[in-house]
């Protein structure tokens, strides 16, 4: 119940993120060919929502199990085997995601927010851009711990 709540409300962030990357973009067209006068900040505003659905929409695929995986291997071997084989892949997941998602994202966090680094043309901290790298590690793992209680693997 938790997990569909979840995965609604990544799914309706995902969508907004996308809506508010169309808009911007034809603003950007708009002012850029129609008034001739670009505006400053659609460039950027489109990369870091970008960021935001990649990450994010990574971490959301995650928990739907449509990532791309390689299952040659795992078909040839037994169900018992396969089972074993899953539940290494999802803990190698669980730790690739707290290593390099939390805990390097957290660092990456951290330090912009001490230097107090901010965007050129729209001043945001770029802590908050980068908020979603931990946030998204939290959330693979997350998925994967439920995957692997789900399944008794």
């Amino acid at each position: 119940m938790l997990r569909q709540k979840i995965d609604k409300g990544i799914a309706s962030l995902l969508s907004l993120i996308m809506a508010l990357m169309v808009i911007n973009v034809l603003w950007q067209v708009f002012t850029r060919f129609v008034m001739s006068n670009p505006s400053s900040f659609t460039d950027e505003l489109a990369r870091y929502l970008m960021i935001w659905v990649g990450v994010l929409g990574a971490a959301y695929i995650s928990g739907k199990n449509m990532h791309v995986a390689i299952d040659f291997l795992s078909n040839k071997l037994s169900e018992n085997k396969q089972k074993k084989l899953s539940m290494l892949v999802h803990l190698i997941v669980i730790l690739f995601a707290l290593l390099v998602f939390v805990i390097g994202g957290l660092r990456l966090v951290y330090i912009t927010a001490i230097l107090k680094q901010y965007s050129p043309a729209l001043h945001i901290p770029l802590a908050v851009v980068y908020a979603v790298i931990p946030l998204s590690g939290l959330l693979i793992i997350y998925y994967k711990m439920n995957d692997i209680l789900a399944k008794k693997l």
